[in-house]
């Protein structure tokens, strides 16, 4: 399998992650790991995803347009998360603190549920963060539901701030931001 731009990195759970772009090839198993946090979620009272979102056609999309990144242990994968500029239109009306430069935003992030806690999401997200600094990004932005407190949890200790809330279908989300590059 190629998976375009890896990197390699050591947990302590773990020999290696290697981290990389999604390929078609990966669309059946990304929405198997889409199905199984969504059963998670569900069985710890977390109403953050369904049926309707996150869907095929958004996996597909996300695939196709190179925004895809994944997280794979022994040539599986153990989670995935999606790297863009869209922002959506909610966002217009959070109080951002950080206005200076290009803003890349996180979506989507989802670790198999099986192997929470052990700093798989943490890589990703540092995958992000300098992946997207790299590309000229100043700023990273994010939201996380507002009744899921281990995002929660991940993104405060990843040195994020909480810069307001958003309402979408599923209810309140915090909105998050970061700098990612110092000026002057």
């Amino acid at each position: 399998m190629s998976h375009g731009e890896e990197s390699k990195s050591s947990t302590t759970d773990f020999d290696e992650i290697a981290i990389g772009q999604a390929t078609s090839e990966d669309v059946q198993d990304l929405l198997a790991l889409v199905s199984a946090c969504i059963n998670h979620m569900r069985y710890q009272d977390i109403d953050q995803w369904d049926e309707i979102y996150p869907d095929r056609k958004t996996v597909e999309a996300n695939v196709q347009s190179g925004t895809a990144f994944v997280a794979y242990h022994r040539g599986k994968i153990v989670g995935m998360l999606v790297l863009n500029e869209h922002q959506d239109p909610e966002y217009t009306e959070v109080p951002w603190q950080f206005m200076a430069g290009p803003v890349a935003v996180v979506h989507r992030l989802m670790i198999c549920p099986t192997l929470e806690g052990r700093g798989i999401a943490r890589l990703l997200m540092k995958y992000a963060e300098e992946s997207a600094e790299r590309s000229g990004y100043r700023i990273m932005r994010l939201d996380a539901f507002m009744k899921n407190p281990r995002a929660l949890r991940l993104y405060e200790k990843l040195g994020y701030r909480n810069a307001g809330q958003v309402q979408f279908r599923k209810g309140c989300f915090l909105c998050f931001e970061k700098v990612l590059v110092r000026t002057g």
